[in-house]
């Protein structure tokens, strides 16, 4: 027995969390600043889009990659690994000299970003009692949402003052700093670090209610995307804003976040199952809702603060889903691949955005697809609770025999 018992939530979390922040930044701070990069490296709006769903697609295919590739590290080196490359893809991106530099810079740099999230999920929730493991991810994540509130408007003043070029500069920097908050915070393991062996791992992944999981993820959060991936546009050239508006809209846009997240993860500490329903219902609510409000000043701002919240009350429910369903040695992986489906949500997203202004309807339709995408997750969700209840009378038969 453990004479001294753990706090509630270590310092280490903190720690999880500064990395999150500088790697959300690199994620989101792209979005305040497409009008300045289409203009400047003279391409249209919508492939100036294309460079978030390229990092988020590149999320997709890094985050089990390097969760593998990492697997028999330390998880303490892993962390700080990532955020070196992290930095190193930020120096890239602000010294690219023309689009498609730019392009492979950002792949570089997100290449760190699911394995990050993902191993620290694992040593987050490895840090605290069993019924505080959804806030302890919301804890972490919550790094996120500050690289939303605070990285994602300064991010776009920035680029409006010095220049796109100056953000990535400033996130550059942000890695130095997460990574020594890293080395200093989180502890070495105890214990040696032996993985279990990898077919194991991909048995615990390949389990049909971790798949579905990974499907409500993607597509419940790939709504949040169609839209905030062309944020600056729609305040700008619907709302009626000023180019100097955008900043401090943002902050509402991240003030959102931080409660969405942790309301998100009290929720599914006290009620998992009714979380993941209802907070996936929620967002599509808000997404639909906002298309009424595009052209009204007023509507736009409570509607983008509203949106921070319903979309991030959404991660902790379906991560913690992921981890509980692929429980024992599939969770570094499940949780991996739960990062990896969330950006493949974002890069549909964004590209599904970028077929919508072009080929379709235009900027005025985002809110309604992207609450019809989002249905679709709640869809997948509701199938999937449907199938643990079919699986429940079976498991207490085997228990009783």
């Amino acid at each position: 027995m453990d004479p001294s018992p753990r706090p509630r939530m270590p310092p280490a979390l903190y720690a999880l969390t500064a990395g999150s922040f500088g790697i959300g930044c690199a994620e989101f701070v792209i979005m305040g600043l497409l009008l300045q990069v289409a203009a400047d490296l003279h391409v249209s709006i919508a492939a100036a889009g294309l460079l978030v769903s390229i990092y988020a697609f590149g999320v997709f295919l890094g985050a089990p990659l390097l969760t593998v590739a990492t697997r028999r590290m330390p998880r303490k080196a892993v962390l700080v690994a990532l955020m070196a490359i992290y930095t190193i893809g930020n120096l890239a991106c602000a010294l690219a000299p023309n689009y498609e530099a730019l392009m492979a810079a950002r792949v570089l740099t997100s290449l760190t970003h699911g394995t990050f999230f993902g191993v620290g999920a694992v040593v987050a929730t490895g840090l605290v009692a069993e019924d505080l493991k959804a806030s302890a991810i919301s804890v972490m994540f919550s790094g996120l949402t500050l690289a939303t509130l605070m990285g994602m408007p300064a991010g776009a003043w920035l680029g409006l003052h010095f220049g796109w070029r100056s953000t990535f500069w400033a996130m550059a920097l942000i890695g130095l700093v997460s990574m020594a908050v890293i080395v200093a915070l989180v502890p070495r393991s105890r214990e040696a670090h032996r993985p279990a062996p990898l077919t194991e791992e991909l048995r615990g992944v390949a389990r049909t209610q971790v798949w579905l999981g990974l499907a409500m993820t993607m597509l419940g959060f790939a709504g949040v995307f169609v839209v905030v991936a062309y944020i600056q546009p729609l305040l700008v050239q619907l709302g009626g804003f000023a180019d100097d508006a955008v900043s401090p809209i943002l902050l509402l846009f991240g003030g959102g976040m931080i409660v969405g997240n942790l309301v998100g993860g009290r929720l599914a500490d006290r009620w998992p199952t009714r979380s993941l329903l209802g907070t996936l219902l929620a967002l599509a609510t808000v997404l639909a809702a906002m298309g009424f409000v595009l052209r009204d000043p007023v509507g736009m701002m409570a509607f983008v603060a509203l949106l921070g919240v319903a979309a991030f009350a959404t991660v902790s429910p379906l991560q913690l889903r992921v981890l509980r369903k692929a429980e024992g040695a599939g969770q570094n992986l499940a949780s991996s691949f739960n990062i990896a489906f969330f950006n493949l949500g974002n890069a549909f997203g964004a590209w599904l955005g970028a077929a919508v202004i072009d080929h379709g309807p235009g900027l005025a339709a985002l809110p309604w697809v992207a609450a019809a995408v989002t249905l679709l997750g709640l869809g997948i969700a509701a199938a999937s609770l449907r199938l643990d209840r079919r699986a429940a009378p079976q498991a207490l038969a085997v228990a009783c025999h």
